[in-house]
């Protein structure tokens, strides 16, 4: 009996790291999911809730990775001449000559069908043929007069925030796709760093067994597997030398992989060719671009109806002219944007300046780097030690009570 007692005994000092251990296991994986999950506020507010750190503060995470790392590997103006506007030129006469007959016949009719019915097939045919032949150079005039005013009329930073706010799981997979190495090493970390805090409060429960030992020790497991885990990763911020070893963050030694991952979601689901015409052509600066779109445009108008002016001023007169080159260029502006729903063309764009930006990532310093990935622990980062903390004293007096059956 005596025996058995021993053996009941030795099983429960022998349970205290293991125990030690799913505690640091636990409180880690909850942190990082505390920190991710769930996108939208579960609860009641404004105190009884929770929403997960990076999704609560959308906004303000998107516009720190703009300013610490987007902002130091490219401009607008690169981007830009990385996708290159003679590419684009090309892009979109190739996407709209084949329709350009149908267009012009519907602006025609719209604004005047009785003349556009009653001109000579032969006529037509000429207007058709000189749009067609005017558009390209008016086309690289246009790009050119946006090339020009590119950094006033696209706002990367608005951009990009604004995406990764409507889309709190573009923004995760972010930071998740970037660290997923260090998440699961700090989830992984806690159990062995927790056993080995575990052995030492072993030891010291062994020799004094005082009601606040084990949810103390409970305490301090949870706040400082936590803690260790997060320095581990960003500290060193430089390499060290040790004798054969090189100490370095787990995170900045992984900086080519990690600018690999950063760059291509970056570029492919971003600032793609679409999400950036788009943002010109309706973003803040909308109505500087239109009247760009509209100068460029209007003299079409005039090359068109060079084979019948006199008819056509005759039969329109000057304001019917004016209101038929404003519909013109109304219609450039809705239908530009349809010509880069081009999967592959927005890919093949993508490519080009993802390896442009990757080349400058790899060269960030380990200070710029680190800025990638540490903002979406230091926002909150005592909070989560605390619930690691806090999780760490709820299981250790639980251990007190239904392990040792002492009263608290």
């Amino acid at each position: 009996m005596t025996d058995l007692l021993q053996n009941t005994d030795l099983l429960k000092y022998i349970s205290i790291p293991f125990i030690a251990g799913l505690i640091g296991w636990f409180t880690n994986w909850l942190a990082i999911k505390l920190t991710f999950y769930p996108l939208e506020f579960v609860g009641v507010r404004p105190f009884f809730g929770w929403q997960g750190i990076i999704p609560s503060k959308a906004r303000k995470m998107a516009t720190v990775s703009v300013d610490a790392t987007l902002s130091k590997i490219s401009t607008v103006r690169e981007i830009f001449d990385e996708i290159d506007p003679n590419v684009l030129s090309k892009h979109i006469l190739e996407t709209v000559t084949p329709r350009i007959q149908e267009y012009v016949d519907e602006l025609m009719v719209k604004e005047h069908p009785t003349l556009w019915e009653n001109l000579p097939v032969l006529v037509r045919q000429q207007i058709y043929k000189r749009v067609q032949s005017n558009a390209p150079a008016l086309l690289d005039n246009l790009l050119e007069d946006v090339a020009d005013n590119i950094e006033d009329l696209f706002d990367i930073k608005q951009v990009v925030a604004d995406q990764l706010v409507n889309d709190k799981r573009l923004l995760n997979r972010i930071f998740l796709e970037c660290g997923h190495h260090e998440f699961k090493f700090i989830v992984n970390s806690g159990a062995w760093m927790g056993f080995t805090f575990g052995l030492i409060q072993m030891c010291v429960w062994y020799f004094f067994q005082s009601g606040w030992v084990l949810p103390v020790a409970g305490f301090i497991v949870g706040f400082a597997t936590n803690w260790v885990a997060l320095n581990i990763i960003f500290r060193p911020l430089n390499p060290v030398k040790i004798s054969r070893y090189k100490l370095h963050g787990l995170f900045l030694q992984r900086q080519k992989e990690v600018a690999a991952s950063f760059c291509s979601i970056i570029t492919h689901e971003i600032l793609t060719i679409e999400n950036i015409i788009n943002a010109i052509l309706n973003g803040r600066n909308a109505e500087r671009t239109q009247n760009m779109v509209k100068k460029n445009i209007k003299p079409i108008v005039d090359e068109a109806a060079g084979v019948a002016r006199p008819l056509t001023l005759l039969a329109m007169g000057p304001r019917r002219i004016a209101n038929l080159k404003q519909s013109v260029a109304e219609k450039a502006i809705d239908i530009t944007p349809s010509t880069f729903h081009d999967p592959a063309f927005n890919a093949e764009r993508a490519a080009v300046v993802e390896s442009i930006m990757r080349v400058k990532m790899e060269a960030l310093t380990s200070e710029e780097f680190q800025d990638l990935l540490r903002p979406c622990f230091q926002e909150d980062e005592i909070k989560l030690i605390l619930v690691g903390a806090v999780l760490g004293f709820s299981a250790g007096l639980a251990q007190l009570i239904f392990v040792f059956g002492l009263p608290i």
